[in-house]
């Protein structure tokens, strides 16, 4: 089932006129109080806002219903375009449900889209003049009084749950599941997306910012990146946390010689390679993981780069595609997957809707980023939240250190709404 419909006076106009922009200041500055999308990255990147086409789509070819509705929607479009380069024309921010055969993906084209690439700046505007606004100050006031309460599983339950994935894993059932868990939290005063995102990326530069209908957070996992023919991706699997001084380095060192956190990464990375490989003519990864070290944890990280086939069908797949076929993947699903979703449906007791699910954008010409919807909090009216955080269990997870493990990644959006 796919439900398409134009949002905004700007939709039936078909100019897109995108012109360089060098204003100074931060990208996330320029977001209005509601409605604002984001992908950004140590200052680059791109922000928007205003709704000139929307589609929401769900069933088991939501992927494909949505490209062949961008193709449609840009094949007519006037495009005025200074700069040529990934994300100036016309773009789509996406959010993809974790399952988007049964949940609802949501695609976005906003009216203006603001972008900075290797310090070269842009302002794209569907049916306007493109016009760089004022970047928008934020007034400091009281901390707000949160309350937070278990989500669907508290941690007892949640802790019985890991248990028995690990019983199922030890039978042979499996190799690996990925189980989540939200937690719900209430303010005392409207929360402010703006302020929530300029927080996770002044406590998180190496993460990608992203807010897309009311998702936002702070990922350091990228799904993938297709930039002409070249496809770039960063897996993350195996976690441990942050401690001081020397304790520091000796969690570090212990990471990179666990044999069940190099186990679980490597899960992951195969996971990734195998979707890939039908669709490249070279797939390039490396054979140790590397540390990648955040404000509250670390995580073993590969990146893979490959080349996508010049021939055959492969040849012929947009972004959405490849996105559909990688997706998921081991670090947020399992393996094999089909069993390992079945599990998470039987164990977890929540709808994760676009949690754990791609997140980024396109442009007109095929390329762009998306990354997995993770360190996130999906709002609920102007005084609530649902965070989530998950764990990858394989043979020999202790269900109190991944409950912990949890709490850790809880923390870095529990940060941003505490100020």
């Amino acid at each position: 089932m796919t439900a398409a419909a134009l949002t905004s006076p700007a939709a039936a106009s078909r100019t897109v006129t995108t012109v360089r922009s060098d204003a100074a200041g931060e990208l996330l500055d320029l977001l209005p109080a509601r409605g604002g999308l984001s992908w950004v990255r140590r200052g680059e990147g791109l922000v928007g806002w205003g709704e000139a086409a929307r589609i929401e789509v769900t069933g088991p070819r939501a992927l494909a219903d949505a490209a062949d509705w961008w193709d449609d929607y840009t094949a007519g479009l006037d495009v005025d375009d200074e700069l040529g380069v990934p994300g100036s024309g016309p773009v789509l921010f996406g959010s993809v449900a974790f399952d988007p055969a049964a949940g609802t993906s949501v695609f976005v084209v906003p009216e203006v889209v603001a972008g900075r690439r290797e310090g070269v700046g842009w302002i794209t505007a569907v049916g306007t003049a493109p016009v760089l606004p004022e970047p928008h100050s934020l007034t400091a006031g009281p901390s707000p009084r949160l309350r937070y309460a278990d989500g669907a599983l508290d941690p007892a339950s949640w802790c019985a749950a890991v248990a028995e994935a690990v019983e199922r894993i030890d039978a042979g059932d499996l190799a690996k599941v990925v189980l989540a868990r939200d937690l719900l939290v209430s303010s005392d005063v409207p929360l402010d997306p703006r302020r929530l995102l300029r927080r996770l990326a002044a406590r998180f530069p190496d993460c990608w910012t992203f807010a897309v209908d009311g998702l936002l957070g702070a990922t350091p996992e990228l799904l993938l990146r297709r930039t002409g023919r070249r496809l770039s991706a960063r897996v993350l699997a195996g976690t441990a946390p942050r401690g001081a001084g020397a304790e520091d380095e000796r969690l570090a060192r212990a990471l990179l010689a666990s044999a069940k956190d190099r186990a679980e990464h490597a899960l992951a990375v195969d996971s990734l390679v195998r979707a890939l490989e039908p669709y490249c003519d070279a797939l390039d990864t490396p054979v140790e993981p590397q540390l990648l070290t955040l404000a509250n944890v670390r995580h073993l990280a590969t990146d893979v780069v490959g080349t996508q086939a010049s021939s055959g069908r492969a040849a012929g797949a947009g972004l959405l595609e490849l996105v559909g076929a990688v997706h998921p993947t081991a670090a947020v699903c399992g393996t094999p997957t089909p069993d390992a979703a079945a599990l998470i449906g039987e164990l977890e007791g929540m709808d994760r809707g676009r949690y754990a699910g791609p997140v980024g954008w396109l442009d007109a010409t095929g390329n762009g980023e998306f990354g997995l919807a993770l360190r996130c909090a999906e709002l609920v009216g102007d005084h609530g939240a649902r965070l989530f955080a998950g764990c990858g269990i394989v043979a020999g997870s202790d269900p109190s250190a991944e409950l912990a493990e949890t709490q850790s990644k809880f923390a870095a959006f529990q940060a941003a709404l505490e100020g």
